[in-house]
């Protein structure tokens, strides 16, 4: 099988350099129409090409394919609007979205500042969300669609002084969890992506030996992937340094209670039996957990449950 995005149109945030700029290169590439985002903090670069964008323009076109830059800071619904508005009305269609734009504000937990909070999940929360709001109509007018989303191991696993980073990189699952369900009759795939590269983002974090083997063009491999015709949904993705995983959320089974044990006591009793690996579950709804408790407590109750 060859992925091609031939005719499709792609919009991929914080692409004026890193891991953003190989993915819009790389769906150029394939034949893609991009749109080059990139705020790059520069005065005045809303609704124009802000330098960093417009040189990966230039990069696009220089290779033979078509692309335009904007300069969005994709916290603000405005600046978003009025990028998807440039992108309709150049070629008429949005097929691919690709929430990368990010920015880090390091700090211990007990010396992070609101400013440092507010910063980072306006980007990467209320960003990602602002962008697939705006591309939501136009994907499902079209009965077809595909969202990646960018999370990170600080958001699955945690890493020190990133709580607000880490904070906001989990709320791309359960992001990408609710627009799964809701974008499934209309063909808008969700799916996310948990990289690791050697970009502005990592720099001083691991050694030189290290970052030589984390290109990001293994990593944009993924997110291509992830975005093509016959693409996945809900899907969790990690690569680094040419590698890739899948990474799911599971639950134990869990044990039931009845109402003479509902105090702390005997859920310590039983925390251990409530902690069996052996019997993992993924349910792909927030209803699967729901119904598997009330079919427990029907069940030692006497209870008939019809839905």
């Amino acid at each position: 099988m060859t992925i091609s995005f031939k005719d499709r149109v792609a919009i991929v945030t914080g692409a004026g350099g890193g891991l953003g700029r190989q993915h819009a290169l790389q769906f150029a590439e394939r034949g893609a129409r991009v749109v080059v985002n990139d705020f790059g903090g520069e005065a005045g670069a809303f609704g124009g090409e802000s330098e960093s964008a417009a040189k990966v323009v230039d990069d696009i076109k220089a290779a033979g394919g078509e692309a335009i830059a904007h300069g969005a800071n994709v916290s603000d619904p405005t600046h978003v609007a009025d990028m998807v508005g440039k992108a309709m009305d150049k070629w008429g269609r949005i097929d691919v979205l690709v929430n990368n734009a990010g920015i880090l504000r390091d700090a211990s937990f007990a010396k992070m500042t609101p400013d440092q909070v507010r910063a980072v999940t306006e980007v990467h929360l209320h960003g990602s969300i602002f962008c697939s709001l705006a591309v939501w109509p136009h994907m499902k007018a079209a009965g077809y669609g595909r969202i990646v989303m960018t999370s990170s191991t600080s958001g699955v696993y945690g890493n020190f002084g990133q709580a607000n980073y880490g904070a906001a990189k989990t709320a791309m699952i359960g992001l990408m969890n609710c627009l799964h369900i809701e974008g499934a009759k209309n063909d808008i795939r969700i799916n996310t992506l948990i990289p690791g590269a050697a970009t502005k983002m990592t720099e001083g974090l691991l050694p030189e030996p290290a970052l030589d083997l984390m290109d990001p063009g293994s990593v944009s491999a993924g997110v291509l992937f992830l975005a093509s015709e016959e693409a996945p949904s809900r899907v969790i993705l990690a690569a680094q340094a040419g590698g890739f995983s899948r990474v799911y959320v599971l639950e134990t089974e869990g044990v039931w209670l009845d109402r003479d044990h509902w105090n702390p006591d005997a859920v310590a009793a039983v925390f251990s039996e409530i902690s069996d690996k052996e019997t993992l579950h993924e349910y792909t709804d927030g209803s699967g957990e729901l119904l598997k408790f009330l079919t427990k407590a029907a069940a030692a109750n006497g209870v008939d449950l019809k839905f």
